[in-house]
C-alpha cells in the first residue's frame, strides 16, 4: 500500500531510487539492532529464522509467538521482510536468512549478517563473506504472508515497554474497523498495568465493537464510550447514529453518547483554555513585574520595556546556536567609502554539542537572557531615562523612538523575519489530566513565574536593596535627604525589570515566534496589567497578570474571534478602572502630588 501510493506521486525512476536508498538505510539500522540484540535469547532468533524459512501452517503458528515477545530485533527483522530487505543465502544446501550491511567495499560489496544468531555470515573456513545485492534472493511474501507480518508487528509494538508507542498501537488497532482485532487487545488489556494505555484499550474495543452485527453489544459498546468520554469516538458514533438500518436503540444509545462526549470535550476544552491563559498570564506577569516596579519608582513610562522581552529572546536563538554550529552575523550600512559599500559582521564558532549537552542551552540561556537584557536596560537608563523622572509624557514619546530604533537594530543583525528557536527535548511533548493536554513548556513557565514571583518578593521585603527601592518608591526627596543613593537605585532597579522582561522573552521563545516586533505584541497588555493591578504594586500586577491572561484566552474562545476577545478584555478594563481608577491594590504614599 505505501509502495502504491509512492509510486503515483513519483517517476518510476525516482522510486527505484528512493526505494533502494530507503532499503540500505534500513538494513544498517536492522543490523545495529541485531548487535545489540545479540545478548537476546537464541530461542527467540531461531524461531525467526524457521518463521522465514518454514512452509505457511507453521509460519503463522511462529509469527504468532514471536507477536508475545516484544522484542526490537525481531521488530525490525519483520519490517525488512515487508520491504523486501531481507535475503536467504544458500551455504552448503542450507538457506540462511541474512540482512546486508550498509557499509560497502571498495568492490561495491558489503558483509551480511545472520538473523538466527547475529553474527557475521561466513564459510566453513571462517572467511567472511561479502556480496552484492544482485548475488542474493530476497525471501519471497505474498498478500497473506504480509497480513500475518502486520499483525505480528501490532502485537509487538502492544508489548512496548514504551507506553506511548503501546498506546499509538491501540489507537491504530481501534481506528482498523477489524472486529479480528478485539480479540488482540482484549488480550493485551489483561496485562497491561498503565492506566491510560488500558483507558485507551477500553476505548479501541468498545469503538471496535460499534462495527458488530449484534445490536445489544453495539448498544453496550456506545454507552461504554459515554462513559469513558472518548473524544476520538464521536464521528463513529454519529455515523452510526445516523445510520437509518440501526435498530432504535442503538440510535438512542449513539446519540446519548455523543451528547455526553461532547459536554465532555467542552469542559476539557475549558480547562484546556484557562491552562493556556495561566502560562500566557506566567509570562505577561514577568513582564508586567518589572514594569510596576520601574514604573512606580520612577514614574516613567517606558515604550521599550517590550524590546527587552525581544533581547531576551535573541539572546536564547543566540546560545542555541552557539551551542550548534556557531552563530555569525552581518550588517551593511547605508553608506560608501571609495565607492565601496559600508558594513562590518562577526562569526562566532560554536561547540558543535550534542545529545544531552546541547539540549541544556536553555538552561545556559536564561541567566544570559536576564543579564542581557539588563544590561540594555542599564545602558537604556544611563542614556536616556535619567533625564526624564517624574516626565511621563516626555519618557514616553523618547523610549517610544528608542524602542522604533531597537527593532530596525535587530532587524539589521537577525533579519526581518522570526528566527527559529528550538525547545530542548525535555520540554517537549505533554501529558494529560482528564483528557486535557498539558504542554510540558507551559507548565514549565508556570511554575518558574512562580519562583520569580517569590524573588522579587524576597528582593524587596529582605534585602537592604528592596528596602531603599520601597523607600524611594514612597517618598524619593525624603528619602535622599536620608543619605539614599536614589540614582544609584534607579539604575539598579531599572536594570532588574529590564532583565526580568528578558527573562520573559526566553519564555516566550518556547511557545511562540522571535521576531523584531514581538516586544509590541505584549508591551500593552502589560501597561494594562500595571494599570489594572495598581501602580507599583506587586500583589496586584499578580492578581492582574492571572486575570488578563486567562480572561483573554477564555473570551477569545467564547466569542470564536481573537480580536472580538481582546476587545471585550479592554472594555471590561476601561469600566473596571472607572469603578476603581486606582486598581485593584493602590500603593499609598507620603508624597502630595
Amino acid at each position: 500500500m505505501w509502495g502504491a501510493e509512492e509510486k503515483s506521486s513519483v517517476p518510476f525512476l525516482e522510486m527505484n531510487v528512493f526505494s533502494k536508498l530507503s532499503s540500505v538505510l534500513l538494513c544498517g539500522f536492522l543490523l545495529h539492532g541485531l548487535k545489540a540484540g545479540a545478548q537476546e535469547d537464541p530461542r527467540l532468533r531461531s524461531s525467526l529464522a524457521r518463521a522465514i524459512l518454514s512452509a505457511e501452517g507453521e509460519q503463522q503458528s511462529i509469527l504468532g509467538e514471536l507477536g508475545e515477545s516484544g522484542s526490537p530485533v525481531v521488530r525490525e527483522v519483520l519490517n525488512a521482510w515487508v520491504r523486501d530487505s531481507l535475503f536467504a543465502y544458500d551455504l552448503d544446501g542450507i538457506k540462511i536468512p541474512v540482512l546486508l550491511d550498509d557499509q560497502s567495499d571498495a568492490q561495491g560489496k558489503v558483509r551480511a549478517l545472520r538473523v538466527d544468531d547475529g553474527q557475521v555470515l561466513r564459510d566453513a573456513n571462517g572467511t567472511e563473506l561479502r556480496f552484492q545485492t544482485a548475488d542474493l534472493t530476497a525471501v519471497d511474501t505474498d498478500a497473506r504472508l504480509r497480513g500475518l507480518i502486520q499483525q505480528t508487528l501490532d502485537a509487538i509494538a502492544l508489548s512496548d515497554p514504551d507506553p506511548n508507542v503501546r498506546r499509538s498501537a491501540v489507537l491504530k488497532l481501534g481506528n482498523s474497523q477489524k472486529l479480528k482485532n478485539v480479540g488482540v487487545l482484549q488480550s493485551r488489556l489483561a496485562k497491561e498495568a498503565e492506566k491510560t494505555v488500558r483507558k485507551s484499550i477500553s476505548e479501541a474495543v468498545a469503538l471496535l465493537e460499534l462495527g458488530e452485527s449484534d445490536p445489544s453489544k453495539q448498544v453496550a459498546a456506545a454507552n461504554q464510550l459515554r462513559r469513558l468520554g472518548a473524544i476520538g469516538s464521536v464521528a463513529s458514533l454519529q455515523s452510526l447514529a445516523s445510520r437509518s438500518t440501526a435498530p432504535a436503540e442503538v440510535r438512542k444509545a449513539a446519540n446519548s453518547a455523543v451528547r455526553a462526549i461532547e459536554d465532555h470535550l467542552a469542559v476539557v476544552n475549558f480547562f484546556g483554555t484557562v491552562f493556556r491563559g495561566l502560562s500566557l498570564g506566567s509570562i505577561l506577569l514577568v513582564v508586567a513585574l518589572g514594569l510596576a516596579i520601574t514604573f512606580g519608582l520612577m514614574g516613567v513610562i517606558n515604550m521599550a520595556h517590550g524590546e527587552m522581552i525581544a533581547v531576551g529572546a535573541y539572546t536564547c536563538y543566540v546560545v542555541q546556536n552557539l551551542f550548534g554550529a556557531g552563530f555569525g552575523f552581518s550588517v551593511n550600512l547605508p553608506f560608501h567609502f571609495l565607492g565601496h559599500p559600508l558594513g562590518f559582521g562577526l562569526r562566532l564558532p560554536g561547540l558543535n554539542a550534542t545529545g544531552a549537552w546541547y539540549e541544556s542551552y536553555f538552561l545556559f540561556a536564561l541567566p544570559l537572557s536576564f543579564l542581557t537584557a539588563a544590561l540594555a536596560g542599564l545602558v537604556l537608563e544611563r542614556t536616556v531615562i535619567r533625564f526624564l523622572y517624574r516626565r511621563p509624557l516626555e519618557s514616553l514619546l523618547a523610549t517610544w523612538g528608542v524602542s522604533l530604533v531597537m527593532q530596525q537594530l535587530f532587524r539589521m543583525f537577525f533579519g526581518a523575519n522570526n528566527v527559529q528557536v528550538n525547545s530542548p527535548r525535555w520540554l517537549l511533548g505533554h501529558f494529560s489530566c482528564y483528557d486535557v493536554s498539558l504542554g510540558y513548556n507551559r507548565v514549565f513557565v508556570i511554575g518558574f513565574a512562580v519562583l520569580i514571583v517569590f524573588g522579587t518578593w524576597l528582593l524587596l521585603a529582605k534585602t537592604p536593596l528592596g528596602l531603599l527601592i520601597r523607600a524611594v518608591m514612597q517618598n524619593r526627596d525624603m528619602a535622599s535627604c536620608m543619605g539614599v543613593r536614589t540614582g544609584r537605585v534607579n539604575r539598579l532597579t531599572f536594570a532588574f525589570g529590564s532583565g526580568l522582561a528578558g527573562l520573559a522573552g526566553a519564555f516566550l521563545s518556547q511557545i511562540g515566534n522571535v521576531g523584531p516586533g514581538m516586544g509590541q505584541d505584549h508591551i500593552v497588555n502589560a501597561f494594562m496589567t500595571v494599570v489594572v493591578g495598581g501602580v507599583g504594586s506587586i500583589v496586584g500586577t499578580i492578581f492582574a497578570a492571572i486575570g488578563v491572561g486567562a480572561g483573554d484566552q477564555i473570551l477569545q474562545q467564547l466569542t470564536g474571534s481573537p480580536v472580538t476577545g481582546k476587545i471585550v478584555v479592554l472594555v471590561c478594563i476601561i469600566f473596571f478602572l472607572q469603578w476603581k481608577p486606582g486598581g485593584l491594590f493602590s500603593i499609598r504614599s507620603r508624597n502630595l502630588d
